[in-house]
């Protein structure tokens, strides 16, 4: 069924499999819960062994037909938890570091017990001395494995990555040479191939890459396997599964598939009640050890192969692969929702402390200065004057760059428990975040959401992360403001919000606000997008003031708070308008209405002013010096503008003469900044009257440059609240 080329390719396809899931693994989490893991191992291999032996003796099977089914059934697959534990947000907990120990110890277990089957298999007969030799053999094995693995390689690999001539194609090529040489030499002692290719791929570790290199190795040998070569191997072992055990024997398969769900599940609870952390965390640890995956139908085709279990049974443990492990996402999100809900769900005694700001500006130094009062806090930045400003308000920093694994390494990625992206550059946001995610396994991620950033959310899909803020903010606005102290700090219930972007929406909704942190009694959290709010709850909040200070009252505040506006409900067409814009300006600038009227038509019969759909700036040049005025209107029912589809709500019309050009640019630039904030076209829809409109300029978060011209120190008229 399909030649021996496929036959070979399947076989290279399940030993790069077995490299991956090795390179998937990593031991450090067996000191995590050790005893616990154990434990739970135990019981989730032997009690699922037990009873699928049992019944397959039950049912008319050989012995050796019978061990093979059980180991099978003891099998707990993890190539895919760590993503399920990534998605959960349970990295840090105690179920998933017992779980990650126990799927290792278990498939461990496994592969050696498999192994022994497979030695008495091919001797043909289950003697002492050939049980004795095989004992021998494997420990001479796990000897020379241990000796290569943790001495040489260590030693070699460095030495021949720090050659300039060797890429990553060069890289990959040591991988697969160890792990094959790993597989070809428990293929001498007598052991199958796929136990050494699991040794190699544990041993493949940053030691012997780098921490750059061992995840790029990791993710090559994961797209060389499971995306071309793995496939290959379950079309082949799909041939060989039948369905008529369906109808020639579901009694079996069902019998099978139940006494494995249920000996891995509540065989792991029992196991692990010694350890005092009760049965229903034991539970929820076995419903995550449930899923076999891969690994169990690689060990049945290989007992397949040797004769030593019918197609039928082939089939059946096909089948019982496939139904265990769709049932762990769901069984285990339902379990950790029954702890979370009880509050037993309990961080590691190891767990990650602190956060790592990327980013020491004037709002990152508000979001530091704030978290520090409960939890360690480290930021980094690149830029000196920023690092300088940053130790002055008596905070850890590391002028470095965040790209740099060894700079975040120093900085401390390691150890804890969020990671913050709060940088200018939506970029260098998106792949410090990653590196944080991929190399780092920090469990909190939250990266700042600038209001244009593209793929925000595929982003946060990846790293499983949360939008720092839970919104869009400028962030260059509030850095100028915090650093110009024009924000107020205040701290507010949340009351009965429990979303966090409600929250957000909400505040935003009443005024120009900031929610930098949660307050949950003597600690204090990053506010994001995935907390879950509690009414005991208070959110540290920046809010800009009412009326704009003499301080930061610059020129374009007060040309708005002097300017005409026009708010009409019915439509217009663009003549009218203008002419109506006329009227109010003509005084202000000295010319005739009918004059400055045509030059508002003849510019836009030259260019349009339409510059976003349902926004438009007018702006002409009129005749003299020192002459600068502006007209702001809106017209909920639209202007009609020459050759534009669609109708204009929003108007800035801007009329300055000559000596004015500098000015007139930095008006547009502060229109540009008003308009672009998200929620500003609701926000202008929504204003009751034309002084609601002049607020929403005045209170616009952007960056403001004060000039020194007469009268435009104070603001010259009250501004209502």
């Amino acid at each position: 069924q399909g030649g021996e080329a496929l036959s070979v390719l399947a076989e290279v396809g399940i030993l790069l499999m077995m490299i991956y899931i090795g390179m998937e693994i990593d031991p450090a989490e067996l000191k995590k819960a050790s005893k616990g893991g154990l434990l739970a191992a135990l019981g989730g291999f032997i009690t699922p062994f037990v009873l699928c032996y049992a019944a397959v003796i039950w049912a008319g099977g050989t012995v050796l037909a019978a061990v093979f089914v059980g180991v099978a059934a003891g099998v707990t697959s993890l190539a895919t938890k760590s993503r399920i534990l990534v998605d959960l947000k349970l990295l840090d907990t105690r179920v998933a570091h017992v779980l990650m120990a126990g799927a290792l110890i278990a498939d461990t277990i496994s592969l050696i017990i498999f192994a022994a089957v497979i030695g008495v298999a091919e001797a043909g007969a289950l003697d002492v001395g050939a049980l004795a030799l095989l004992g021998v053999q494997a420990l001479a094995f796990f000897a020379v494995a241990a000796v290569i693995g943790l001495k040489v390689l260590p030693w070699l690999g460095p030495r021949l990555l720090a050659r300039k001539d060797l890429g990553r194609t060069s890289q990959f090529m040591l991988v697969l040479i160890v792990g094959l040489g790993f597989a070809e030499l428990a293929e001498l002692v007598g052991m199958h191939g796929i136990l050494g290719a699991f040794l190699g791929g544990l041993f493949l570790r940053e030691p012997v890459l780098g921490r750059t290199g061992a995840k790029e190795m990791m993710h090559l040998v994961r797209d060389a396997s499971l995306g071309f070569l793995a496939p290959v191997f379950f079309v082949t072992a799909g041939f060989a599964v039948s369905l008529d055990v369906f109808s020639t024997n579901l009694g079996l398969l069902l019998g099978i598939v139940g006494l494995a769900t249920v000996g891995k599940i509540v065989g792991t609870m029992l196991f692990y009640l010694p350890t005092g952390h009760g049965w229903r965390e034991g539970l929820t640890i076995g419903a995550g050890m449930n899923g076999r995956g891969a690994v169990e139908i690689i060990v049945a085709q290989i007992g397949l192969s040797l004769g030593l279990i019918t197609q039928e049974i082939f089939s059946i443990l096909v089948f019982m692969a496939i139904a265990t492990t769709a049932t762990v996402p769901l069984f285990l999100k339902w379990g950790v929702a029954w702890l979370r809900r009880r509050g037993e769900l309990v961080r590691s005694e190891e767990q990650r402390q602190g956060a790592l700001i990327l980013g020491a500006g004037p709002t990152a130094r508000a979001l530091g200065r704030i978290l520090s009062r409960s939890i360690p806090v480290r930021l980094m930045d690149r830029n000196a004057a920023r690092a300088e400003a940053a130790e002055a308000d008596g905070l850890a920093v590391l002028r470095g760059n965040a790209l740099d694994e060894e700079m975040l390494a120093e900085a401390g990625a390691a150890h804890v428990r969020h990671f913050i992206a709060l940088t200018e550059n939506a970029e260098v946001n998106a792949l410090a975040a990653r590196i944080a995610r991929d190399a780092f396994r920090v469990p909190e991620i939250h990266v700042v959401h600038h209001g244009a950033a593209e793929g925000h959310q595929a982003l946060l899909e990846h790293v499983a992360g949360s939008t720092l803020f839970a919104g869009p903010v400028a962030l260059a606005d509030w850095d100028y403001r915090i650093g110009h102290d024009q924000a107020e700090r205040h701290g507010l219930p949340v009351g009965h919000h429990t979303d966090p972007l409600r929250f957000f929406a909400q505040l935003r909704r009443d005024r120009t606000a900031l929610p930098l942190a949660l307050r949950r009694g003597d600690a204090y959290l990053p506010f994001h997008g995935g907390l879950e709010l509690r009414p005991d709850d208070r959110a540290v909040v920046l809010t800009l003031p009412d009326v704009p200070r003499a301080s930061i009252f610059d020129r374009f505040d007060h040309l708005a708070a002097h300017a005409p506006v026009i708010d009409v409900d019915g439509p217009l067409e663009a003549d009218a308008f203008f002419g109506l814009a006329a009227e109010a300006l003509a005084p202000r600038l000295e010319a005739e209405p009918s004059a400055l009227a045509a030059a508002f038509a003849d510019r836009e019969a030259t260019a349009s002013t339409v510059l976003l759909p349902g926004l438009a700036v007018p702006h002409v040049l009129v005749e003299g010096t020192g002459r600068f005025a502006m007209l702001v209107a809106r017209c909920r029912e639209g202007i009609r503008f020459p050759g534009q589809a669609e109708h204009v709500h929003t108007v800035f019309v801007l009329a300055g003469s000559m000596d004015e050009r500098t000015f007139h640019l930095r008006a547009l630039a502060a229109i540009a900044k008003i308009v672009q904030w998200p929620d500003f076209e609701r926000n202008w829809m929504e204003a009751v009257d034309a002084e609601a409109l002049r607020q929403l300029v005045l209170r616009s978060v952007r960056r403001r440059l004060p000039e020194a011209r007469p009268g435009d120190e104070t603001p010259p008229v009250p501004l209502p609240a």
